[in-house]
């Protein structure tokens, strides 16, 4: 495969700053580009494409924006549109890559928790388009997978996801806000892995594990409280509720931003 560089034969000094990374997602192709070479932009576009004969459309990527995360992105090269459809690990998801964001720096705790749900009834929080539950219902054998979201463009696609995977048995598709939906003492396994506003959240997920059950809380904290801050969280709602708290795992799953990390922390929970 050619270099970006080598299609483009730019300037050294503009060469130098061309991205060296872009993410795939179906047919469609996500990369930044630095202010600096905007001018370039539907030329980097268009190098792209002809990288990957298989993918049809080019996003710049400018960031994310707003309460649901959104990208901030704009077309620079094809015309086929920016609905696509993503496989992973097994699974297909369905959406809009200029609406939705799909991050792949979460594989590897997708598939964890996509081999350990056998027989549980689990509660994703903050669902999506169905990274979790779709992996769940179709890797492992759970009894029944409740999937709250609240983004109706996300909603949209979760509920397209799971009838192109065929888990319309398994997973139930939730439109709302977790803190109102959730349902309480019922989940063998509870995922919140959401990054913003999860804390505040915290008191339903606790609520919604019945004794013995397991959160996976997901949060975005600054490196000097790597775990920290989280458990002190967890432990707090815990107080709030009324329940007692075992914490039984944690790892960084990524880099989030400068000085942030994204953790996860694992936690069982008991009746006091």
């Amino acid at each position: 495969m050619e270099h970006l560089r080598d299609l483009l034969r730019l300037p050294p000094e503009e060469a130098k700053l061309l991205p060296r990374g872009w993410q795939i997602l179906g047919a469609v192709i996500l990369v930044s580009i630095p202010d600096a070479l905007k001018h370039h932009a539907n030329a980097i576009g268009d190098a792209l494409l002809a990288m990957y004969p298989r993918c049809s459309t080019v996003l710049w990527n400018r960031g994310v924006a707003g309460r649901f995360r959104e990208p901030i992105c704009e077309v620079i090269a094809g015309m086929s549109g920016t609905e696509t459809t993503h496989k992973e690990n097994g699974c297909y998801f369905r959406l809009d890559a200029s609406r939705i964001m799909f991050s792949q720096g979460n594989l590897a705790e997708r598939m964890r928790l996509s081999e350990m749900c056998d027989g549980e009834v689990v509660l994703d929080m903050f669902a999506g388009i169905g990274y979790f539950s779709i992996q769940i219902a179709v890797h492992s054998h759970p009894k029944k997978v409740i999937a709250i979201e609240l983004n109706q463009a996300a909603y949209h696609y979760l509920r397209e996801n799971i009838r192109i995977n065929r888990v319309e048995e398994v997973v139930l598709p939730v439109h709302g806000d977790c803190a109102i939906k959730s349902p309480e003492n019922v989940a063998d396994r509870v995922i919140m892995g959401y990054l913003d506003v999860t804390h505040e959240q915290l008191v339903s997920g606790l609520c919604a594990a019945r004794s013995g059950g397991i959160i996976h809380y997901h949060e975005g904290t600054p490196e000097a409280l790597r775990y920290q801050r989280p458990i002190r969280r967890i432990k707090d709602a815990a107080h709030e509720c009324g329940r007692s708290v075992d914490i039984i795992g944690q790892r960084t799953v990524k880099k989030y931003a400068p000085g942030v990390v994204h953790v996860v922390v694992d936690v069982k929970i008991y009746d006091e």
